[in-house]
């Protein structure tokens, strides 16, 4: 049964008590990412979610490490465009000890000079892993390709460049600015007692300051252009997109319905069209990425280099023919499609505080797995006719390839 209160500090909590499990997993959640930092600072959200894990007042970065280990746990983060998250897993009888290590890393952090020059190192290897891994790397770069170089186009690793600069000065002004109750949800799930959390959560976090929410600024162009860049390794990949609908559109449920017909399972069109019928790619599949205003629906394939003209081609009719010849077998099977994987997904109580979270952050509010399938249910032909005809166009395709490349190979590919 869904709760929502707040700390004594103002705090949202959001949980979900679940009592058939024996896990609790709670987060906490700044609305900060690599869309709001400077170019000068691009990486600093990610950077200093490392160093969160760097040594408190009272734990060593070892100590954090046993701490964990000796509960059976799991303590961990991660940084996303918009938002940074901290979380933790751990049996139900171990809430206390759980939440006392959560809010000692988020809360009294030390920040240790020494430590700081050595996660620039680990960082930059970091950076030159996803360089090195090019189905991961391609993202980033089309990312950059629609939304340019700031904002929603920055990665978020941040630049070789940017991390080599940053200071703990940069660390502590970052906190300054961005980690405020007014920034701060937090989610739990899984087998616990609201009362106790409550408890243990005002005691944990009631220091922290109001502080205030990032300035998103106006909403970003989606940018038509064709980038490619040449890189030697032995297979090409490639993305292609057009402006998609943002985290909290009506009409979002159509969106991930026409997604699912096109490449997001082994039946639909692309897997179908492109690897079971050509034999033209081991991976091809498409993808949405959305934000709070904005958002993008893009393909990925990864393919032989000769034949990346072929797949692009492919691709563009694939998304062009798809509002004229949508059939009804294809929505019922995207529906029940989506539904399994909605509840499939909240099987763990991590997925739930995950999802607790985003919908807080999104909406203001708890949609119940419920409303969605009703939503899902409700999606009809005339709706995802509609909007695949009026977001895929000709003249809003961007593409972006990676891999041993002609300059001119896709020269043409939108005329």
């Amino acid at each position: 049964m869904y709760k929502k209160e707040h700390l004594e500090n103002g705090i949202p909590v959001l949980m979900e008590p679940i009592k058939n499990v024996r896990s609790v997993a709670v987060g906490v959640w700044v609305k900060v990412g690599s869309r709001y930092e400077t170019q000068e600072e691009n990486g600093i959200s990610h950077f200093l979610e490392h160093m969160f894990f760097k040594g408190t007042k009272k734990r060593t970065t070892k100590d954090i490490a046993v701490d964990i280990d000796s509960i059976g746990g799991d303590l961990n983060a991660f940084t996303s465009r918009e938002n940074t998250a901290f979380y933790i897993k751990v049996l139900d009888e171990h809430l206390d000890r759980g939440v006392d290590l959560l809010s000692d890393i988020f809360v009294n952090s030390v920040f240790p000079e020494d430590e700081i020059e050595k996660e620039k190192k680990i960082i930059r290897e970091e950076i030159k892993m996803v360089e090195d891994t090019p189905d991961d790397y391609i993202h980033d770069l089309f990312s950059t390709t629609v939304w340019g170089q700031e904002g929603l186009g920055q990665p978020i690793l941040g630049l070789r460049e940017t991390v080599a600069s940053f200071t703990r000065e940069h660390v502590v002004g970052h906190i300054r600015r961005y980690y405020g109750t007014k920034d701060i949800v937090i989610a739990c799930a899984g087998n616990f007692s609201p009362e106790t959390l409550i408890a243990l959560l005002n005691r944990r976090f009631g220091g922290l300051r109001q502080g205030s929410m990032p300035k998103r600024g106006a909403v970003p162009a989606f940018r038509r252009d064709v980038k490619v860049y040449s890189k030697d390794m032995s297979e090409a990949h490639i993305c292609i997109g057009v402006p998609g609908v943002s985290q909290a559109s009506e009409e979002r449920y159509a969106f991930f319905v026409l997604n699912t017909i096109l490449g997001a399972g082994v039946s639909s069109r692309l897997f179908q069209e492109i690897r079971e019928k050509r034999g033209l790619a081991y991976s091809v599949y498409s993808f949405t990425s959305s934000f709070s205003d904005t958002g993008l629906w893009g393909i990925y394939a990864g393919v032989s280099r000769k034949k990346i003209r072929e797949v692009a081609d492919l691709i563009v009719v694939e998304m062009l023919n798809l509002s004229g010849s949508l059939t009804d077998v294809e929505l019922e099977r995207a529906k029940n499609h989506l539904k399994g994987n909605l509840i499939l997904g909240l099987e763990s109580t991590n997925s739930r505080m995950n999802n607790l979270a985003r919908q807080e952050i999104y909406f203001g509010a708890y949609i119940s797995p419920d409303e969605i399938i009703k939503s899902i249910n409700m999606v009809s032909m005339k709706q995802i006719k509609e909007l695949s005809a009026r977001l895929i166009r000709k003249d809003l395709f961007a593409v972006t390839a990676l891999g041993p490349l002609q300059k001119n190979v896709l020269d043409g590919v939108l005329e």
